[in-house]
């Protein structure tokens, strides 16, 4: 069975940074798709940055580009460094996992239980 495991979640202050990640376990994986989503109170689902691991290909969303990075250890591990933090970015925010090799968009097989990042102005 396999399970996403996200830690590194918490509050910070505007112009702060965190970073979350994310580990795959339960099967083996490697030369898949991984990213992160996340959901505001009140708010649709969306797709923040996403990773082909085979590569090291990335994707983000233009809310995020040249503040977030994901990155990846190995293939079953992900990061998300986000930088220049503000209010806006306050979600819960989940990883994915798919075994597609691309449109890694399109994550949709597992999901974590969530890590909320809350920034405060």
């Amino acid at each position: 069975q396999v399970q996403l495991m996200e830690s590194g979640g918490g509050s910070v202050q505007a112009g702060g940074s965190l970073t979350i990640s994310c580990a795959v376990s339960g099967s083996p994986w490697g030369n898949d798709c991984m990213g992160w989503f996340r959901q505001a109170p009140g708010k649709e689902r969306e797709g923040v940055a996403v990773i082909y691991t085979g590569d090291g290909s990335t994707w983000y969303a233009d809310s995020v580009k040249g503040r977030f990075t994901i990155s990846r250890e190995k293939q079953d591990t992900v990061y998300l460094q986000m930088n220049n933090l503000a209010p806006e970015d306050t979600a819960m925010y989940y990883c994915a996992a798919d075994h597609r090799r691309r449109d890694c968009w399109y994550i949709n097989d597992y999901w974590g239980q969530g890590t909320q990042v809350t920034v405060s102005s």
